[in-house]
């Protein structure tokens, strides 16, 4: 493993100073998405295989994984989910296949984002961007109390402050995307959301391109959310729509 400090002013960047694990078998592309990274104003650490992603993960508490599904020992569905067992941290999944399926199984084990490759680097810098943002909004919702904290919506019950939710007497174990997203819908219940509205305000993208990782994620949410929830409007977006109690 190596590790990087970053020496750049990154005063006015999302996630100043943070650290990102990177956990990934072919050398070149680590190295490169690490200096990438480095230059940015981050922090990085390499891991080349599964067993030493999960130790560094706990060693290290980065506020951000990148991770490889193809990795030797241990392939990175199974990282996630150690990762995410121990330590709930947004992760951004990398593969070589660009299948629906893949992208479903990734965010079912606690995957936050998901990129195929080969890709841009720019894309992933503006990616993990969006990731740091996200989660400096969950530690600034963290601070708030009382009522203002609940958003309460059928048999729904979302805590922000803590960020847990409940239906009914179950809890419901989000990922922090699928958190925001679900905020989001519930905070305009009724009210049509359009892909493109839900990718600029959850994952601060404005490239329409993205709108697939929006389907992706409310499959995720109906599938730990009931799938009564969520109403599909054909061409336009979605609506949180709870039945009546």
């Amino acid at each position: 493993m190596s590790y990087q400090n970053a020496h750049n002013d990154a005063s006015t960047r999302p996630g100043m100073g943070a650290t990102i694990l990177i956990v990934e078998d072919e050398p070149a592309i680590a190295t490169a998405i690490a200096q990438r990274l480095t230059s940015e104003g981050w922090r990085t650490e390499v891991a080349r295989d599964g067993l030493s992603g999960v130790e560094a993960a706990n060693r290290i508490k980065p506020d951000v994984v990148v991770l490889d599904v193809m990795l030797p020992g241990i392939d990175g569905l199974e990282v996630c989910r150690r990762i995410q067992a121990e330590n709930p941290v947004p992760v951004l999944m990398l593969t070589a296949r660009d299948d629906e399926t893949d992208m479903l199984i990734g965010l079912g084990v606690g995957a936050d984002d998901y990129m195929t490759k080969p890709f841009s680097m720019r894309e992933l810098v503006a990616r993990l961007k969006a990731l740091l943002r996200r989660v400096d909004r969950a530690a600034q919702a963290s601070n708030t109390s009382g009522a203002d904290a609940l958003i309460t919506v059928g048999d729904v019950v979302i805590d922000r402050a803590q960020r847990r939710v409940h239906r009914g007497e179950e809890e419901i174990h989000l990922t922090p995307t699928e958190f925001e997203l679900l905020v989001m819908l519930a905070s305009s219940p009724k009210t049509v959301q359009t892909r493109e509205h839900l990718l600029a305000e959850v994952w601060d993208w404005v490239d329409a391109s993205g709108t697939r990782t929006v389907d992706s994620h409310i499959k995720a949410l109906r599938r730990k959310l009931g799938a009564d929830l969520i109403r599909t409007v054909h061409g336009v977006g979605y609506a949180f729509e709870p039945p009546a109690l």
